[in-house]
């Protein structure tokens, strides 16, 4: 039998009528990747912080390994919103000041999975 390789999500930053076309091919989610969060920062804050904007349906913080520019470390999140509207509206909201620094947003799409966590 062969192995198979677990899903990975792919996170695709996209112009809107882009994002439009392949939503008619596509079931799509609709989130944000957010890089450079502090490292103390979890999920249920994140959450917290997006949640203004529209329901979140999926949540997942990583953190990015130190290289040797920076000096501290950090960590890159990803929110999921129930609706292109909602990403949209948290998007344009930007700046984002999260746990006391500017972080940076960036719209993306991913294609629908069945684990949310992919």
């Amino acid at each position: 039998m062969e192995k198979m390789e677990p899903q990975r999500r792919v996170y695709i930053s996209l112009p809107k009528n882009n994002r439009t076309a392949l939503a008619k091919k596509c079931k799509l989610d609709h989130g944000l990747v957010i890089k450079d969060l502090s490292t103390n920062i979890n999920e249920g804050y994140l959450q917290a912080y997006f949640r203004q904007w529209g329901s979140i349906t999926a949540c997942t913080i990583k953190k990015t390994p130190q290289d040797s520019d920076s000096k501290s470390a950090s960590a890159l999140g990803y929110v999921s919103f129930s609706s292109e509207e909602e990403a949209d509206m948290a998007d344009w909201a930007g700046p984002h000041y999260i746990g006391g620094m500017e972080v940076e947003a960036k719209r993306v799409v991913s294609l629908k999975m069945d684990d949310p966590e992919g």
